[in-house]
């Protein structure tokens, strides 16, 4: 890569609506020059489209994006994907394969002149492309394999190194660790470390946020940077959230004491007024002149009720500022005593556990010595309360089918099952748990039928689902307040739940989604087994065993 000097992207004054007027963006202004920059922002911001207007993908509606130097761009959907089942190779994917051709041809004795204009002064792609496939952990793959039999994860890291080959000066990604396990993040991390263009990224993976040297907020179309990265991102909002709470409640302070300024003065103006009326016919005043000093009394209690009224607005527009500069993130604060599980009560046992999809075992009787938790040729998994458990492995190595014999989802081709009493609870990535035509409060109610409906409608305030929120069909929620929905029905369900199953649960969240899911977990007292390749995540959730599933064996390695 030959970085451009003053390698940059520039977006001034830029406008974005969708083609139904629906706007996104309105006069953002936004620089990222040389080094790596974070991009965060809740669900639904506009992160992606923005990185979609920068590769040119979109055209903004008013204002510029200026790109300096060569772009390479890394989309959250690839549209790889779509071909999976088509005859793409590796070497079409990551470009090179016209370069390869022609270098073979060469190399045949074929010295024509379009072969030579083909290789230009990529002499060296085969040496590149081999090193860029190793170091992101794809050596074995071949130039002419099919990507139909890549996993997921593995094609995100086909569409990097085929970027990278083209040696960018600007690189933006776009939730590139999304499908990646935790070998295929840290390589990506790796990648990142020695990045010496301009990167700009948008994720929701903190260990990745940590690498960057600055981070950037959109917030209600308002662009803030902060120098250093993600834990230093979240000091400064901390003191940011610290000062505005300070600036709530003396503006709320403030508020009462104008308010009940503004009624003493109203009582004692009526008490003057009183006063007077009952002194006048007393005081031998004439009437004209009696009439003049009550009207001046009033006009003057009146401009003294004006000027109340005045401050007490002036008050209110300051609670109103102090309130809008106060993040809606904070975590969620339960108490949840029904979930609780004695410690060593088992909750589920299985052994000898074996699943087979025709002639493909995904675990158990897949050969080889089986190491702890493999028992005559299957897993044995035993868990009690109240365990929290991260299930590791690689991906398509059989974590979530494991999940799916747990909760009961899936039978086991063989081995035997033995279940505690008491309620498992199952939380897909996809958070389909819930009817999506009911509202919140009626897929609550649904799920603690017993609960009286005012308890209810509080703890779903809790989970910030105040005024008409409860009453809004899940169909029409975001993701973060899917999340929300989800673990309010689930964690208040009757029975409670003693054992959580959650597979790859922070996937589609946003970071303050994220902060929320963890507070909840924190909260819980039962046992729970989550697959995730998210680290920071799990060490905040409190993880105390640790399974790793590959090949077919489950290993207690007793850490990540």
């Amino acid at each position: 890569m030959s970085v451009v000097a003053d390698t940059a992207v520039v977006c001034s004054n830029l406008s974005f609506s969708w083609p139904d007027d629906t706007p996104v963006f309105q006069g953002l202004s936004l620089t990222a020059g040389a080094g790596r920059t974070g991009l965060v922002a809740p669900n639904g911001a506009g992160k992606s489209t923005l990185l979609r207007l920068v590769a040119g993908e979109l055209r903004p509606t008013g204002g510029s994006v200026t790109v300096t130097g060569l772009l390479g761009y890394l989309p959250q959907f690839l549209p790889l994907a779509d071909h999976r089942t088509d005859t793409l190779t590796v070497a079409e994917v990551l470009g090179v394969a016209p370069a390869i051709r022609a270098l073979r041809a060469v190399e045949a004795g074929d010295a024509s002149e379009e072969n030579f204009t083909t290789i230009g002064n990529d002499w060296d792609v085969e040496e590149r492309t081999h090193a860029e496939l190793d170091r992101l952990g794809l050596g074995a793959l071949t130039f002419d394999q099919s990507l139909r039999t890549l996993s997921g994860g593995q094609i995100v890291s086909v569409g990097l190194v085929a970027q990278l080959l083209r040696r960018p000066d600007v690189l933006l990604l776009d939730e590139p660790t999304n499908n990646l396990d935790l070998a295929a993040r840290r390589r990506l991390y790796d990648v990142v470390d020695a990045w010496a263009g301009c990167l700009l990224l948008v994720s929701h993976d903190r260990a990745l946020l940590d690498r960057m040297d600055r981070i950037v907020e959109l917030d209600h179309g308002d662009v803030r940077s902060y120098g250093g990265n993600f834990t230093a991102y979240e000091e400064a909002v901390q003191l940011r959230q610290a000062a505005a709470e300070r600036e709530v409640r003396g503006a709320e302070q403030e508020l009462r004491r104008e308010k009940r300024d503004r009624q003493q003065a109203r009582e004692r103006a009526a008490r003057r007024a009183g006063n007077a009326a009952r002194k006048l016919p007393d005081a031998g005043i004439p009437k004209i002149v009696a009439g003049g000093l009550k009207r001046r009394a009033q006009e003057s209690a009146g401009r003294a009720q004006e000027a109340h009224t005045e401050r007490v607005g002036q008050a209110q527009a300051r609670l109103d500022r102090a309130e809008e500069a106060l993040r809606d993130d904070r975590p969620i604060v339960l108490d949840l005593p029904a979930t609780r599980v004695p410690a060593g009560r088992t909750v589920f046992a299985g052994e000898g556990l074996q699943v087979r999809y025709g002639e493909t075992a995904v675990f158990g009787d897949v050969g080889g010595e089986g190491g702890s938790g493999v028992h005559g040729g299957g897993v044995d998994l035993t868990i009690r309360g109240p365990e929290r458990i991260a299930l590791t492995g690689p991906n398509g190595s059989g974590k979530s089918t494991l999940l799916r014999l747990v909760g009961g989802q899936a039978k086991p081709s063989g081995g035997r099952i033995r279940a505690a009493d008491g309620r498992v609870a199952y939380l897909s990535q996809r958070l389909d748990l819930l009817d999506l035509d009911r509202t919140v409060a009626q897929n609550l109610a649904a799920s603690a039928p017993e609960m009286p409906p005012s308890e209810r409608m509080h703890l779903l305030a809790r989970f910030r689902f105040r005024a008409g929120g409860a009453d809004r069909p899940v169909g029409a929620l975001s993701g973060g307040e899917r999340l929300r929905a989800t673990l309010a029905c689930v964690l208040f369900g009757e029975p409670a739940p003693h054992l959580l199953l959650l597979d790859e649960p922070t996937n589609n969240l946003d970071l303050v989604s994220i902060g929320q899911l963890e507070a909840a977990l924190n909260a819980y007292q039962g046992a729970f087994v989550v697959v995730s390749h998210d680290e920071r995540f799990l060490a905040r959730i409190g993880v105390n065993r640790w399974l790793h599933l590959e090949q077919g064996v489950l290993s207690e390695p007793g850490g990540a």
